[in-house]
């Protein structure tokens, strides 16, 4: 059975990525002079890689290569419309203080952060106060307008835009030619 070619295809490495180098090439400096933030705000529209960057970001941090399968049980991924609650946060706060099992980090990354209760955010904004060293949060939403200012003070925002047209007939095009279509 072959594989899928969005699969195939899918970007594996920062500088994979098609259409976001502005932010890309700023998360690959702050890798090599390991500079790297306790929490990141990645915001923009659906579709852009928000999420598929901090998959990677989350993998290179812990210089890990990124498989489309890998699981890592110092990778977590929340989905903040299932886990909006107070209570997920509690837990949340509770467990960023067990160290890594095999990585330098522990990665928390919650994706559409803005569905979040506001008591949820307060419990969140507990932790990015001060978070371990071990720790590294990125959140990730389409509707920046929702969250708190007080969370979005505590990160290093990342603003994504729309795909240029042109670099994604590009990148399809590069693909038609591997494949021979």
């Amino acid at each position: 059975m072959s594989t899928a070619l969005y699969r195939k295809y899918r970007s594996k490495k920062l500088s994979e990525i098609v259409g976001q180098k502005h932010i890309t090439n700023t998360l690959e400096n702050a890798i090599k002079s390991g500079r790297i933030s306790h929490a990141y705000l990645f915001a923009g529209p659906r579709g852009v890689g928000k999420t598929s960057i901090a998959r990677i970001l989350a993998h290179e941090i812990n210089g890990i290569p990124y498989e489309d399968e890998s699981i890592n049980l110092d990778i977590i991924e929340i989905d903040g419309a299932s886990n909006r609650r107070i209570d997920e946060m509690r837990e949340l706060r509770d467990k960023v203080y067990i160290a890594p099992t095999s990585a330098k980090y522990k990665v928390y990354i919650i994706d559409e952060v803005h569905m979040l209760t506001k008591e949820a955010f307060n419990a969140l904004l507990k932790t990015l106060e001060e978070p371990p060293k071990h720790v590294i949060f990125i959140l990730a939403t389409t509707e920046t307008h929702k969250l708190p200012d007080t969370i979005i003070s505590r990160t290093q925002k990342f603003t994504f835009r729309a795909i240029e047209t042109k670099d994604a007939i590009q990148h399809l095009a590069e693909i038609a030619k591997a494949e021979n279509i």
